[in-house]
């Protein structure tokens, strides 16, 4: 009985600390360190469940995925890399590191003229 209790306090825990790896990586980001364009290029990334479509800082388009928490795998450079797991950095083995850019929040909508 202890053993089973134990191994479900251990699965619980698995569990829970691979769902916190769960982030949205959809977004703009921009290129900080070793950038294969000039540096503060933007990529992008959307993001589909653990499929993704990536666009890297020089403009060159791939596929890749989460292939386990906190990792991702972009097919195109046969390149991983590490997100931090609040999502707004994105580090690869190669050395090159992406930030996250902010979403700008809407524009207002223009002022009403009068037709005075």
């Amino acid at each position: 009985m202890k053993t089973a209790l134990t191994t479900m306090a251990l699965l619980i825990t698995l569990v829970s600390s691979a769902s916190a790896q769960w982030v949205n990586l959809s977004g703009r980001w921009q290129c900080v360190a070793l950038c294969l364009g000039p540096r503060g290029a933007l990529a992008f990334i959307t993001q589909n469940g653990w499929e993704m479509n990536v666009l890297n800082e020089f403009g060159v388009p791939s596929r890749g995925w989460i292939d386990y928490p906190g990792h991702i795998w972009i097919e195109r450079a046969h390149i991983g890399g590490i997100f931090s797991p609040d999502g707004l950095i994105l580090q690869f083995d190669n050395g090159t590191v992406w930030q996250r850019v902010p979403d700008l929040p809407p524009l207002p909508p223009p002022p009403l003229r009068s037709r005075g």
